[in-house]
């Protein structure tokens, strides 16, 4: 079932493919599975951020989506799978790591397979997370007009593909004082590095055609949930973060103050208290 990589790292072959998972803290506490947005590697995920989440007593899982990271790459251009097909991996991921229900917690574009899950299947959720992400309802407010990105680079070449990549993270913080172009550089190095096929990582889930559950919407999600978004945002503006709040029963809004379309260090501490408050009780 498992292929064992460095830094504790393990390829879990479910689903007809390899995906790429790693785990902080005890098994035993409630389990939060950290689901990436669009060409998002885990490493997105800051193993330190996953590391403070896992010591207020969860089990924190975080996994390279396929198409980045070490999980299973399709040509460029030729993503051979669905949101549904992104949905089914993190249950199969649970199903593998022994996890019944899962605190999920899901960014961008890939709040599509947080809707999903908490519709078409509510008994495998404890409560969802939605960070950064939208509603899609067409009256909400467009992507800043400065939202400028550069074009995109040629795959072979390794250097502008980092600059590209940390040009995108510069625009999609909105300015915030929080962008740390070190810190980005560092990890776009390492995440080119580590990719199967970093060509397929900048286009494939761009590719994907955008589907919904098939039970119904964002009012059918019955499970607790929170909205996380940055009150900088530039591509989903701090509206899509209110919409989607209002949009789901009970949903609760959390705003960090600073932030674009990112978790940047600074917010660390308020996001990490609020998730470990939203995702209290027992073993799920």
């Amino acid at each position: 079932m498992t292929g064992t990589l460095a830094h504790d790292e393990q390829l879990l072959k479910i689903n007809g493919v390899e995906l790429c998972v790693e785990t902080f803290g005890d098994q035993g506490d409630p389990a939060i599975l950290l689901v990436a947005g669009a060409a998002a590697s885990m490493l997105w995920w800051d193993a330190e951020l996953c590391e403070r989440i896992a010591a207020s007593g969860r089990y924190v899982i975080r996994y390279d989506h396929r198409d980045t990271g070490r999980s299973t790459s399709y040509p460029p251009g030729r993503p051979a799978y669905s949101f549904t097909d992104l949905a089914l991996d993190t249950l199969a991921i649970q199903d593998a790591l022994g996890i019944e229900r899962a605190h999920v917690v899901c960014q961008s574009m890939f709040g599509a397979a947080g809707l999903i899950l908490g519709v078409d299947h509510p008994d495998r959720v404890a409560s969802l997370t939605f960070v950064s992400t939208t509603t899609g309802a067409g009256d909400l407010p467009p992507p800043s007009g400065d939202l400028a990105m550069p074009a995109e680079p040629d795959p072979s070449d390794t250097d502008a593909v980092v600059e590209y990549v940390i040009a995108g993270a510069r625009a999609f913080a909105g300015g915030s004082p929080y962008f740390d172009e070190a810190a980005i550089r560092a990890l776009a190095e390492r995440d080119v590095a580590r990719a199967r096929n970093y060509a397929s990582t900048l286009v494939n889930h761009y590719a994907i055609e955008a589907e919904g559950p098939t039970g119904g919407g964002f009012g059918d999600i019955a499970a607790p949930t929170l909205v996380v978004h940055g009150d900088r945002d530039p591509f989903l503006p701090l509206p899509h973060g209110e919409a989607l709040r209002d949009a789901i029963p009970g949903a609760e809004l959390l705003v960090l103050e600073g932030a674009g379309h990112d978790l940047p260090r600074p917010v660390w501490d308020g996001f990490v208290s609020a998730l470990v408050e939203h995702t209290h009780g027992g073993r799920s």
